[in-house]
């Protein structure tokens, strides 16, 4: 098996994979100094810290500095495009190229490519905020430059 990347939401990762995200934040903020420190602090064993860590990241740390092209469905309302692209400006990621299709039914389908900056904002909030703004649906990941 190689390096084969996956994104899941957060619902569908194991609990210790989790933790060991968290024992990753706690030693890079100080607030533990210890790996054994860090693995007592969210409760799991070191070995479980060790056999994970080079593998679980939030999907934000390596987002930076690339593209990022998402899909999602959108009902056809004046003024909805516009609060989308918001939520992207206000996250401070680039827009790239917008790609919308003919409302069938008053939805419409969406696809954008978005530049992620050293300055953007945690991507995946920003995921998570579009797909709350109301008439937005399904919003998806599809690929990572």
């Amino acid at each position: 098996m190689g390096n084969r990347f996956y994104v899941v939401k957060e619902q569908a990762v194991p609990e210790v994979l989790l933790k060991v995200v968290e024992a990753k934040k706690l030693l890079d903020s100080g607030r533990a100094h210890t790996v054994n420190e860090a693995a007592d602090q969210v409760g799991i064993s070191r070995s479980s810290f060790y056999k994970y860590k080079e593998d679980i990241f939030e999907f934000h740390e390596h987002s930076q500095g690339t593209t990022i092209t998402l899909t999602f469905q959108m009902e056809d309302e004046p003024g909805l495009l516009s609060d989308v692209l918001k939520i992207i400006a206000q996250f401070g990621a680039n827009i790239l190229t917008i790609h919308q299709s003919i409302p069938i039914n008053g939805v419409a389908s969406l696809s954008l490519s978005i530049q992620v900056l050293p300055t953007t904002g945690d991507v995946s909030d920003m995921l998570e905020a579009m797909e709350a703004q109301k008439g937005v649906r399904n919003v998806k990941l599809l690929a990572k430059e």
